[in-house]
């Protein structure tokens, strides 16, 4: 699987996700959430590594601004177990469900 299929698939699962080339966006009035996909080359490991997807959240401020505050990077394999893992640490982070809304 190419690595740009990862976001690709990862839009699937999260319908309420914008791709804006570089990233899947969620937003929302209070949030943002960006997925990103990071080359993660590791020496001396042989066969291709799944990408890391870094998961970033913005809490919007009282100027109206995204904050950037946490992120964590996620290098699983399977996509599903990939996307539910997202979805229950932005579940925790921002206590709303990001497949219905952020």
């Amino acid at each position: 699987m190419g690595h740009a299929d990862y976001l690709k698939l990862l839009m699937d699962y999260f319908p309420t996700a914008v791709h804006t080339g570089h990233c899947l966006v969620f937003i929302s009035e209070h949030w943002r959430v960006e997925l990103r996909e990071h080359n993660n080359p590791s020496f001396g490991q042989k066969g291709p590594n799944p990408p890391v997807i870094r998961v970033k959240i913005f809490k919007k401020a009282l100027s109206g601004e995204f904050l950037g505050g946490h992120y964590e990077d996620f290098q699983i394999e399977n996509i599903n177990v990939l996307a539910q893992q997202i979805e229950r640490y932005v579940q925790n982070a921002v206590g709303q469900n990001i497949r219905e809304n952020v």
